[in-house]
């Protein structure tokens, strides 16, 4: 079959078109076409719902879902977006966006469709992937066409009306570690037919209908994976410079937590000097929910864990900032570094002091990153950096000036301090630990980026 999106009739004369509709011509496959994006050729399709414009040419209609024989789904939305109520013919309203998610996402076991036809770009698109070339994906296309490939989930997404070829990075649709592995999803715009820069108007590809393929093949993810274009309004954030909160994206992978103190141990009895907290149970809080680091989910990828202790467990960062980033995780349900008994905390140190001689074996130095914020689970991320590439004073600077730039006050503990003695448990903080012991913290009082940590190695 062929699916054209964007454009389908272009500069077509009447005469060139009467040729298909009167049998003349006729195509040689069956061929899906998306409605107008312009008042101009809204008279070629007299049916919203959708017709037969031609043998062999079909109009899929305003928006709805085509279910091939082989089980193939093929979700559409026809026009440009508009703000207007109702939306003139040749354009989508936040109201169709909202019918089209309901009809399908009330379906049972709804698990993505297949394929996703529209003609205007999603806004944003180019979000963590490789560029769009002369496009600036953060100001074209649609936000409602975004909200709708984020909630389908198609496998392949098809779009056009920028008149340039775009193959965007496969991203994926969960959260590692947090909820259970999706399949991915492709974006992919073509060019106008013909166009004269020669650029690619067609994409052949064979695809297997999601209803039909093995479940763990299903959800494999390839090596150049990105995250969600689609799960932060980054756009706003980019173009007025101002941080990026919580309140306004849900938890992405990127936790930035790592770790806390390498400091003496917290007393089992809450009592040592110099100590005024008291010591948490000795046996970890359950959690309220699905806790998807909590070893003992079904939900955690296993396959990552690189080492299992009798307290705390090591496993690779699913799609890291680099190969050899790792996270430290309590094998129990901790909230954070301030609530681990001694016990577990003994053995956060151990972890710690292993990957410090690993890494420097390797000629490198790492970097622990803790936030406690919006965070059920504590998640200790290490990251590792070249000794020759940045010294302690460098990595310092670099997270001072980014907290500058976000007005975000971080400030240095004190050499022989440790972080529970300066914040109490149930309190919101992001901090920073280096393999020297210098430790850098920031108490949260009302809103934080999720990303923080992430930026200052961007």
């Amino acid at each position: 079959m062929l699916l054209c999106v964007g454009n389908f009739f272009g500069a077509t004369s009447e005469a060139e078109w009467a040729e298909y509709r009167t049998g003349a011509k006729k195509a040689p496959i069956p061929t899906y076409v998306l409605g107008a994006n312009d008042q101009e050729t809204v008279s070629y399709f007299p049916d919203v719902s959708g017709c037969e414009l031609a043998e062999n040419i079909t109009y899929l209609g305003r928006r709805g879902l085509y279910s091939g024989t082989s089980g193939l789904q093929i979700a559409y939305l026809s026009g440009t977006e508009s703000q207007d109520e109702p939306a003139p013919p040749y354009s989508f309203s936040a109201k169709d966006v909202g019918e089209l998610k309901t009809s399908l996402l009330s379906t049972p076991n709804f698990k993505g469709v297949d394929i996703l036809l529209t003609s205007p770009w999603p806004r944003g698109v180019g979000a963590f992937a490789n560029s769009a070339g002369e496009i600036d994906t953060k100001k074209c296309g649609s936000r409602l066409v975004s909200d709708l490939a984020a909630s389908l989930k198609p496998r392949y997404h098809f779009a056009a009306l920028e008149k340039a070829y775009y193959e965007r990075l496969p991203y994926r649709n969960h959260t590692v570690l947090q909820e259970t592995p999706q399949h991915v999803s492709r974006f992919i715009a073509l060019a106008d037919v013909g166009n004269t820069n020669k650029k690619k108007y067609l994409y052949a590809f064979s695809i297997t209908p999601m209803s039909l393929m093995d479940p763990a093949e299903l959800v494999k993810q390839p090596q150049d994976v990105t995250e969600n274009p689609y799960r932060k309004p980054w756009k706003e954030a980019q173009k007025t410079k101002t941080p990026l909160f919580a309140e306004e994206e849900p938890a992405c992978q990127f936790f930035f937590d790592l770790k806390k103190h390498q400091g003496k141990k917290r007393p089992s009895d809450g009592k040592e000097a110099g100590n005024s907290q008291p010591k948490q149970a000795k046996k970890p809080p359950q959690p309220t929910g699905p806790c998807w680091f909590c070893l003992a989910s079904p939900e955690v990828e296993k396959h990552l864990v690189v080492s299992i202790g009798m307290h705390c467990y090591l496993a690779l960062a699913k799609g890291g900032l680099l190969p050899d980033h790792v996270l430290i995780l309590p094998i129990g349900h901790y909230q954070s570094v301030v609530d681990l008994s001694s016990e577990v905390m003994e053995e956060v140190n151990k972890y710690k002091s292993a990957l410090k001689d690993f890494f420097r074996s390797k000629g490198k130095r790492y970097v622990l990153f803790e936030r406690n914020y919006r965070s059920q689970h504590l998640q200790l991320q290490v990251i590792p950096v070249p000794l020759d590439l940045c010294s302690p004073e460098d990595i310092k600077e670099s997270f001072i000036v980014q907290a500058q730039e976000q007005q975000i006050e971080l400030v240095e503990i004190p050499e022989h301090s440790d972080i529970t003695q300066v914040v109490q448990p149930g309190t919101p903080y992001f901090y920073v630990e280096l393999d020297t012991g210098e430790k850098l913290f920031h108490r949260i009082r009302s809103r934080f980026p999720l990303h923080f940590g992430r930026w200052v190695f961007s």
